[in-house]
């Protein structure tokens, strides 16, 4: 294994890797200190994620009491990726307008979920990674961790 100081030593083979993938698994705590998982679609921009989600979920109760949220992405069961990370929701007409748009460069369009930006179901979570792991499951020495400061 090779712990990585900086991200920009992994940041092209991870983003290549999880927009390879697209959607992962995502699992938080629930009200009775549970795990819950579902499958979420993040959209990278270096080492910050971004999910759009409504305001009114499980995944929003259990982010207000445990803000932090653990990615699974499995495209190639050889070659996963882990990401742990911190969730805060950016729901400022800025952010909101901004993350929109973002998405529409990975060619998904948000309105099949809403009909446009201002509605008040839609809502931006920012994820902020503080340990990623490249694991590589045929060459466990080219497993890479990186950890925040």
């Amino acid at each position: 294994m090779q712990h990585i100081d900086n991200f920009s030593e992994i940041e092209e083979e991870f983003l290549q890797r999880v927009r390879s993938m697209v959607y992962c698994s995502a699992a938080t705590i629930d009200l009775h200190q549970r795990p819950r998982s579902r499958v979420l679609h993040p959209v990278w921009e270096h080492r910050t994620g971004w999910v759009t989600t409504g305001p009114n979920t499980a995944k929003a109760a259990q982010l207000a009491v445990n803000p932090f949220i653990s990615l699974a992405f499995i495209g190639d069961p050889f070659l996963p990726v882990y990401v742990e990370c911190r969730a805060t929701w950016q729901d400022d007409p800025v952010t909101r307008q901004r993350i929109w748009d973002l998405f529409k460069t990975f060619d998904v369009d948000l309105t099949v979920s809403w009909d446009n930006v201002d509605n008040p179901a839609y809502s931006v979570l920012r994820l902020d990674p503080w340990r990623i792991e490249l694991y590589d499951l045929l060459h466990p020495e080219n497993r890479k961790v990186w950890q925040a400061k």
